[in-house]
């Protein structure tokens, strides 16, 4: 079949004798098939743009959070959103559309035989002949199908259809060969209602039927050519923004709107280029592809998005939803204030904006996209500002005070993350000379102390490593004992001092109890950066990124009997921990982050911990003219640590960087080590201390 081929085509499997080739350009070395298999990622193959609430994608059954099994052969169609990596039942799969032959849509059944899929478009044949082509722009998507001949034929819509039953009810109208309307669902985790608005053209006649509540079936003439194409629109405004989008690209073809994603992915992508082991580039790139699709875009070109409590507002930069604030404050946020700063500005001001608008720690029943939660913004704020981004924090500051008297400090592990909050909410308050409300928080958040004696100091207790104990979300004492950031030389006065602290910390990673399924204990692995052992640092984090590792933890509160041993990040469809959701980029970006030598210290301060690099060269474009060039010296796939350091030719002698540093772009160059140097890293170590106590 023509289209077919062209897709193989396309991705080099029909090509003739291999040549001799140009580097990849970082677009061709994405696998969006990583993590789609299981509870692995969560992750799906969809043709989606960055940033963009619309993407287009199979869904099949049996499926996963996103709609989709990488193993299953059943297809029930294609939907237009889904939020990457989510937990709980994900959200999204809104608008069903399917393709049917024959006078019943519900006697065709559609069984894979070949796929292929790049980022921005998908392809899949079926074993009836039925074949799909997606692609996806900012608003703008569009469906290419091939029938055979014939056989009646159609597409079938099911408006109500969304991840794990969230539907609340639709409104639509038929006009042509147009549909439109617009559809409500519940976001993640059941918490919270959006609304999305859509406009639909079929490039063919067709006879519109009705199918039951809320479904359709658009009848192709048997005449007709034999491939149709839907070109539709979303929007979070209104329907006639949606057509209006349909409409100034209603000249576009299929194949002008592929090559423009691809180019829109490839310059993203081509912000952070790495050169080393080929195997490691594909996967970098796959996951760094991941860390570029949520928040979304939800505004209008003129700059018009609807707000949380429903209102309709106008503004001048592009406003931003689908927060994941919990799980990617950690390591997306923080990469994209890096690499991506016009998108980060832009990001920032959208959650600093939630604030006027009634934000909630997870979802209002208005939001513009699904969502997730919001829980740590106070903190992505102030790491903004200090970065040197403009958030006006003035302007929000008595909705700031209202969330932070509202934060939960029930059970030990909301203590320690209450208290992270409380005191970037200080902080915030020193910026704005509130000295008295400052001083107010900063002890607040010093009580952390409190918490931490009465339930993270004993490790003798019978149930430090049991999953849950004592009420943690997720997580074991052991895990949650390290989560204060902002407060290390204070965690190490607790834990009897900067020996005793490591000792600890030595027990943890020897015995296992770390746990890179989740986010509780992210930030464990470069606290020995704060000790006189930041090679250990080193070590653990090029383990972790590439090397074996036992894994006896997971995220559906269970110690697992039987342990998994191997590599966390895999290039394949089973690609993570079983259950270890990407949570929105969490934890692809982490990865990234690692590949880089690069890893946050404390979010709310501008300052990045050093470890070796994944591979020879690293190179962020940090600004429009600005590039940070990271080079390995005596660079082996295998070496991890560093034995020496220069800072634009000057020796660095200290483990780590600020943010202006990097921004400022320059050379970081590294000598790497088969064994470590106990002397470098150790003088001027970096230790956040929270306020002292009055």
């Amino acid at each position: 079949m023509k289209l077919l081929f062209c897709c193989l085509w396309a991705l080099g499997l029909g090509a003739g004798p291999a040549r001799a080739q140009a580097p990849a350009d970082p677009v061709d070395q994405v696998n969006v098939f990583l993590g789609t298999s299981g509870d692995h990622g969560q992750l799906s193959p969809a043709a989606s743009y960055p940033f963009s609430l619309l993407s287009l994608g199979p869904q099949t059954y049996p499926n996963t959070h996103t709609g989709y099994e990488h193993l299953a052969r059943t297809f029930l169609g294609f939907t237009h959103t889904r939020f990457e990596g989510a937990g709980c039942q994900g959200a999204g799969g809104n608008l069903l559309v399917k393709p049917f032959v024959g006078a019943d849509p519900q006697q065709t059944v559609l069984l894979k035989k070949t796929e292929q899929a790049a980022p921005g478009y998908y392809a899949v044949a079926f074993a009836n002949g039925i074949a799909a082509e997606l692609t996806v722009a900012q608003r703008l998507g569009l469906h290419r199908y091939h029938f055979p001949a014939g056989a009646p034929r159609g597409l079938f819509f099911d408006l109500s259809h969304s991840f794990a039953n969230g539907f609340k009810q639709e409104e639509h109208a038929t006009q042509g060969a147009a549909l439109s309307g617009w559809l409500e669902a519940g976001t993640t985790c059941g918490a919270g209602t959006y609304r999305l608005y859509y406009y639909l053209e079929i490039d063919q006649p067709v006879q519109w039927e009705a199918a039951g509540a809320h479904r359709l079936v658009a009848r192709l003439p048997a005449a007709g050519a034999p491939d149709a194409e839907v070109r539709v629109a979303f929007s979070a405004v209104g329907v006639a923004d949606a057509r209006a989008t349909v409409q100034a690209r209603a000249r576009a073809s299929f194949g002008a709107v592929r090559a423009a994603s691809r180019q829109a992915w490839n310059a993203l992508l081509a912000r952070v280029r790495v050169q080393g082991p080929p195997d490691r580039e594909r996967l970098f790139y796959s996951l760094l592809y991941r860390t570029l699709q949520s928040p979304y875009e939800v505004s209008e070109p003129d700059g018009r998005y609807r707000a949380p409590d429903g209102s309709l507002q106008t503004a001048r930069h592009p406003v931003y939803n689908g927060w994941a604030v919990w799980d990617n404050y950690h390591t997306q946020l923080p990469l994209l204030s890096l690499a991506y700063p016009v998108e980060f500005q832009n990001i920032a001001t959208s959650l600093a904006n939630l604030y006027r608008y009634g934000k909630k720690n997870f979802a209002t029943q208005h939001e513009p996209s699904p969502t997730v939660r919001t829980e740590h913004a106070v903190v992505v704020l102030l790491d903004a500002y200090r970065k040197g981004y403009a958030v006006d924090l003035g302007g929000i500051r008595d909705s700031l005070v209202g969330e932070a008297n509202r934060l939960d400090y029930s059970h030990p592990d909301k203590a320690l993350e209450s208290s992270y909050d409380a005191w970037a909410l200080a902080e915030i308050l020193g910026i704005l000379k509130d000295k008295k409300q400052s001083a107010f928080y900063r002890h607040k958040a010093l009580e952390y102390k409190t918490y931490w004696r009465k339930d993270f100091a004993d490790l003798t207790r019978p149930d430090v490593d049991r999953l849950p104990a004592r009420g943690l979300y997720q997580g074991t004492i052991w895990q949650y004992r390290w989560n204060v950031p902002f407060d290390v030389r204070g965690l190490q006065a607790l834990a009897g001092g900067e020996e005793a602290f490591r000792r600890q910390l030595d027990e943890f990673f020897a015995g296992d109890y770390y746990n890179h399924a989740n986010e509780t204990d992210l930030g464990a692995p470069v606290l020995y950066n704060a000790t006189r052992e930041p090679w250990k640092a080193q070590q653990l984090v090029h383990r972790l990124a590439a090397d074996t590792v036992v894994q006896h933890y997971f995220n559906d509160n269970s110690r697992g009997i039987d342990p998994y041993v191997g590599r966390i990040y895999q290039n394949q469809p089973q690609a993570y921990l079983r259950t270890m959701d990407d949570d929105a980029g969490a934890m692809s970006a982490w990865y990234v982050l690692a590949a880089c030598g690069l890893m946050p210290a404390c979010v709310g301060q501008p300052v990045y911990y050093l470890s070796l690099p994944l591979f020879e060269t690293v190179a962020v474009q940090v600004g429009p003219r600005k590039q940070l060039a990271v080079e390995v010296k005596n660079f082996a796939p295998a070496r991890c640590y560093i034995r020496a350091a220069w800072l634009n030719g000057r020796p660095l002698h200290r483990n780590w960087l600020t943010h202006q540093e990097l921004a400022a772009g320059g050379t970081l160059r590294l000598e790497a080590a088969d064994a470590p140097n106990p002397a470098w890293g150790s003088e001027q170590p970096w230790v956040s201390a929270g306020p002292p106590a009055d």
